[in-house]
């Protein structure tokens, strides 16, 4: 009779609490996996508990609706990261072109290149069709988002390395290299990666440059040499 194996010395359940500890996160990637890829209107709960190994009605113990599901999947992914975003700039040491880098490469390591990027995609397919997860978006995501932008911008002004400039637009164009990269890798580029020829990273460098170019405080230009043709030749001495 060959050997039996020793019997395990883990505290009857302990497994099963590990289990149960896990399940809000199974649920939520389970969550956004489907989210990004059906939008919000097509994803069923039922769905989601399937993909993630449990039944709809373990599911409802944690998340008692689909909105409360999808607003738990943008807090964990996305709004949950904005105190930790804040700190962080208000740790940051170097030049604000230096942070305004920093800001762009750190997003699409954590948000751009991740899952997490179809959120953007969804909001802008279906926030017409969904007003109270839109107004939600808006206070968690939108604003907070705005306002860490604002803050840099406010920082280059304050410190004489930015040009006075309307923070309430120049914030939009911060944002806008940002959001095209999230709504073509969850579009085109997801049928065609290589359909604009384009490499995320290459297209964020010069976006920043771009960007900066319109900030930085400019040296001031000599005056325009005057016409030949509008000038008049100088009197001379006797005349």
């Amino acid at each position: 009779m060959s050997p039996t194996s020793p019997p395990s010395t883990a505290p009857p359940g302990t497994k099963r609490e590990r289990r149960k500890e896990a399940r809000p996160g199974e649920l939520l990637e389970a969550a956004l996996d489907l989210f990004v890829e059906k939008g919000f209107a097509a994803t069923r709960v039922d769905e989601v508990a399937a993909r993630a190994g449990v039944s709809k009605g373990t599911l409802f113990l944690y998340f008692p609706s689909k909105e409360e599901l999808f607003k738990a999947v943008v807090r964990h992914n996305i709004a949950g990261r904005f105190d930790e975003w804040r700190e962080e700039l208000e740790a940051f040491e170097g030049t604000t072109s230096e942070l305004l880098r920093y800001c762009y490469q750190v997003w699409w390591e954590r948000i751009g290149c991740t899952k997490a990027s179809g959120i953007t995609k969804l909001m802008f397919s279906e926030a017409q069709n969904f007003p109270e997860i839109t107004e939600f978006y808006q206070q968690e995501v939108i604003l907070p988002g705005q306002m860490l932008i604002r803050r840099i911008i406010e920082r280059g002004i304050e410190r004489g390395e930015f040009r006075p400039v309307p923070l309430d637009y120049i914030v939009h164009v911060v944002l806008a290299p940002m959001i095209f990269l999230m709504m073509w890798k969850h579009s085109l580029g997801a049928c065609i990666p290589d359909s604009l020829g384009l490499r995320p990273e290459l297209y964020i460098t010069a976006q920043i440059d771009n960007v900066l170019h319109g900030l930085l405080v400019r040296s001031a230009e000599p005056p325009p040499l005057p016409s030949p043709l509008s000038s008049s030749a100088p009197p001379s001495r006797g005349s």
